[in-house]
Formats: structure tokens, sequence, C-alpha cells
């Protein structure tokens, strides 16, 4: 089999004695060409010209933007002989590779992906598509957006990405920067019997869960999966009493549902709908900001991509 590695070298832990690890290893199952991404968006043309040109397995070592710009690539190359996917963890999230169960070393998981080549044991899953773009596991509008763009900001300035440059972001925008007053967010398409807003956040899951801090999953649509539609959760306020809630919520490991409140609303296996904004909202998609936005139409997109888990 062709394979290409396409790895982010500046990607959170990925480093070229890991890289040359893994590629020595992989070397010895698959004919391995690799690349590395120079440039936002690379990746995506990448994998499409690896679709183009007869690969059967596109590898990705690094972080969540990385595996989601190759899975745009293979997505919109088209036909049922697109390339599998590999999504091997070298970012600080990881959160694609582990909702698969890869282990969070790039070399056990590596292991893990040779065990599948050598069993030819593949698994299709459903991805999402936010407007014209792909996402593996969770897009948003709102505040969880504005953390996104607030630490991609201080990884611009060369601040390393942790949980806790993350936490102390959230705090940040929550306390000082969000407007907690007006909510601008509606749901739409939804149907009758769905209330569809005013709403502060809202989140579009495609898997469980929406994000780590560290080890421990954080959870807002516990019920997503890769094998059904798409999970909604959204907040309704953003008061400093029910947002501690909802949080306690979304970190307890004994908690098998959704959060519940009365400024909650989710709902479960969506096969579209549409999120509209009053004035220009900040977007992320798997964790990557991409921009403001007054408009979002999502779709489930089921069995569309082979993986290797």
């Amino acid at each position: 089999m062709r394979a290409l590695l396409i790895v982010n070298p500046h990607a959170t832990s990925t480093t070229r004695p890991r890289r040359d690890v893994i590629a020595r290893a992989l070397a010895s199952a698959v004919e391995l060409e690799i690349v590395e991404t120079r440039y936002r968006g690379h990746g995506t043309s990448l994998a499409a010209d690896a679709a183009a040109a007869g690969y059967g397995l596109v590898i990705t070592l690094g972080g969540d933007g990385t595996v989601n710009e190759a899975v745009n690539g293979l997505m919109r190359s088209g036909g049922p002989a697109r390339p599998a996917l590999a999504a091997l963890p070298g970012g600080s999230a990881n959160v694609f590779a582990r909702a698969l169960g890869l282990p969070a070393d790039p070399v056990e998981a590596t292991g893990r992906v040779l065990a599948v080549l050598a069993e030819n044991r593949f698994r299709r899953i459903g991805v999402g598509l936010a407007d014209d773009r792909y996402f593996t596991f969770n897009s948003g509008l709102g505040l969880d957006a504005e953390v996104v763009r607030a630490v991609e900001g201080r990884r611009a300035h060369g601040r390393s990405v942790s949980p806790a440059l993350y936490m102390r972001m959230a705090g940040r925008q929550f306390w000082r920067l969000t407007d907690r007053r007006a909510p601008a967010l509606h749901l739409a398409s939804l149907g009758p019997g769905h209330p569809g807003g005013p709403l502060f956040w809202c989140s579009v899951s495609n898997t469980a869960p929406w994000t780590y801090v560290g080890r421990r999953p954080v959870q807002t649509s516990p019920a997503a999966s890769f094998d059904a539609g798409l999970d909604v959760f959204a907040l309704r306020t953003l008061s400093t009493l029910s947002t501690l809630s909802t949080l306690r919520q979304m970190l307890s490991a004994r908690r098998s549902g959704p959060p519940r409140g009365r400024g909650i609303v989710s709902h479960h296996d969506l096969t579209a709908l549409t999120v509209t904004a009053d004035r220009p909202v900040a977007f992320q998609i798997d964790g990557e900001y991409v921009g403001e936005r007054e408009q979002v139409r999502f779709r489930s997109v089921p069995d569309a991509l082979r993986v290797a888990m």
C-alpha cells in the first residue's frame, strides 16, 4: 500500500526524533512518503493530491487542525476509493485521535495503526459539514470559539499551548470580554417543538467528548457518536451560577447524560440544522478559529471515511 505521512513540524508534541521513529516503523509495512506542512491549509491540498494519485492511506502526525485539513482534502476528492485515514496524536489535545480510542502516545498509536494494517480492519465513520468545511468532532459558535481565538493569538506570539493556557483564556474571556447580556444565536431548521433561541453559545458535536482538560474528558453531548447524526449543546444564559453548575456537570466523571438545567438546550442525532446570529459571532471548527459568522448550516455526512482505530 502507498501511504502519505503528513507531518506538522510546529505541532505541540511533534519532534524530529519521534517523527523518525514513527516513519521507520510505518515504512516497514507500507510504501511511505513523508511531507511536512508549510502553511495553514497545506494539509488539505496534500491529502487531496494523495487521493488523486491513488494512495491507499493518508497518515497525519500533528494536532486536530492537521487532521481537519487532511479530512477536508480527502472528502473533497470524492469517490468511494478515497484513501483511508490514520491520525497519530502530535498536538496538545488530540481530541479526534483519542475519540477513536488511539493511545495518547504517538509511538504507541503507530503500533495500533500497524496492527490495523496487518489485519485490514479499518472502520467507517461519519463526519460533520459546516457550510463548505468538514469537521471530525466539534464545531461551535460563541464562547468556545472566542477562547480558541484568544489562544491562537497567544500562540502566534510564541506561547506554548497547554490546558492551563486554555483555562486562563476561558476565565479571561468569560469574566472580562464576552457579552453575557445580549445573546445573539438562534437555532433553525429543527422543526416544530424545538426551542430555537436566543442563545449565547452553540456547540455541534460529531462525537464525544467535546474536548479534554489534560486526561479528563469534558462532556457536552456524551451520546454523540461517529455512527449517528449531529448533537447540539447550547446555553441560554451565561450567568455565573448557572455556568459554574454546567461546567461542573461537563467535568463530572460519574455523569452519563448531558448537562441539565433551565438554561441548557440539547438535541441528539440531527441530520441537519442551521445556526443564525444577530451579529457576527466567533466560529471554530475542530478547535481551529475560522473567523466570524452570522449563519452556519450544519449537516451530518454518514459513513464518510475509513479510519484506523
